[in-house]
């Protein structure tokens, strides 16, 4: 086996588990939670002790209002996200259209939301990182804009360091980062996300 050979099929085989876990991660389409609107959704808020990720949140760039709620999914997804209200009538209210996982830094997250509709449902989730503020109001997200070059250097400066393989960050363009800003429920300082409900 030659030494490009070789070197491809080792990198294939450490590329290829993470690809898998993360297309794993999440389903493969949306799912419809029927019945689910803002004000069902506040109903079901009011009676949680909720996290700073849980709310509603609106989504400025595509005109939507959101509910994140807790969520028990594979690989240490952990919330979904779920269109309550929007402009897009073709989109219907309690569709699920993406979920998020924490990382191991306490305000970044992994975001997944789905980027095509194949009929009624929605299909291929992107894989971002998202970032909560200090005071658990905006969540921004970066859409991928590097993406990795493989060079093969026949030459080979340096074969034994190298085995002739480099790889490149290669920057494509700059792009402002997008997210959600929350509307419900109110915190103060980001220390408080419930109400006090008094019977």
């Amino acid at each position: 086996m030659t030494r490009l050979a070789f070197t491809t099929l080792l990198l294939l085989s450490v590329l290829l588990p993470s690809i898998a876990v993360a297309r794993d991660a999440v389903p493969k389409q949306s799912t419809v939670l029927r019945g689910l609107d803002v004000d069902s959704m506040r109903l079901r808020l009011d009676e949680l002790d909720l996290q700073p990720l849980e709310g509603i949140w609106y989504y400025p760039n595509e005109e939507m209002t959101l509910g994140i709620e807790r969520y028990r999914g594979q690989h240490n997804v952990a919330y979904r996200i779920i269109m309550l209200d929007s402009h897009d009538i073709n989109v219907m209210p309690g569709t699920v259209i993406g979920y998020i996982a924490p990382t191991a830094v306490d305000n970044k997250f992994m975001l997944w939301i789905y980027s095509e509709r194949d009929r009624i449902t929605l299909v291929k989730p992107l894989e971002c990182v998202a970032t909560l503020n200090a005071t658990s109001t905006t969540l921004t997200f970066d859409p991928p804009h590097w993406r990795l070059k493989v060079r093969f250097n026949l030459s080979r400066f340096l074969p034994t360091l190298f085995n002739g393989l480099s790889l490149i960050a290669d920057k494509v363009e700059e792009r402002q980062p997008i997210g959600f800003r929350k509307i419900y429920p109110e915190g103060v300082d980001g220390k408080r996300f419930n109400r006090v409900r008094y019977l």
